[in-house]
């Protein structure tokens, strides 16, 4: 496909599978989308168990789901970096580190939410 151009562009269908393949080779080959996945599924499961409200359910799926889109950004960042240079560069080191605190700093974020949301379901918050 050549950029900016309209030709040769896959079927909305054919991207979708693009989507789901990507998002498999990730949770193939790294394992902190199966780190996180799980930690979704535990999130999930618990919410189940105590019967979140529609609007706690929406905090969760919203956080699972950013902290999932932040590491498979963080994955194609990494990706895109060792295409650029296989040498250990500064700057190269520098994105990666950024990209990764991005995460960090979203799962804390996601931590705290989930902290509150489950908190105040328990009783032990108002």
């Amino acid at each position: 496909m050549i950029p900016g151009s309209s030709s040769d562009h896959p079927s909305f269908l054919r991207s979708f599978g693009y989507a789901i393949e990507g998002f498999a080779t990730a949770v193939r080959t790294e394992r902190n989308i199966k780190v996180m996945l799980a930690a979704g599924v535990v999130a999930v499961a618990a919410g189940l168990a105590i019967g979140l409200t529609a609007v706690e359910w929406c905090l969760v799926a919203l956080c699972c789901g950013m902290v999932i889109f932040a590491e498979l950004c963080n994955t194609a960042m990494e990706a895109i970096v060792d295409l650029a240079t296989q040498e250990l560069h500064p700057l190269a080191k520098r994105a990666k580190d950024i990209a990764a605190a991005s995460v960090y700093t979203l799962s804390i974020t996601a931590a705290v939410v989930g902290v509150i949301v489950f908190a105040r379901a328990l009783g032990f918050i108002a």
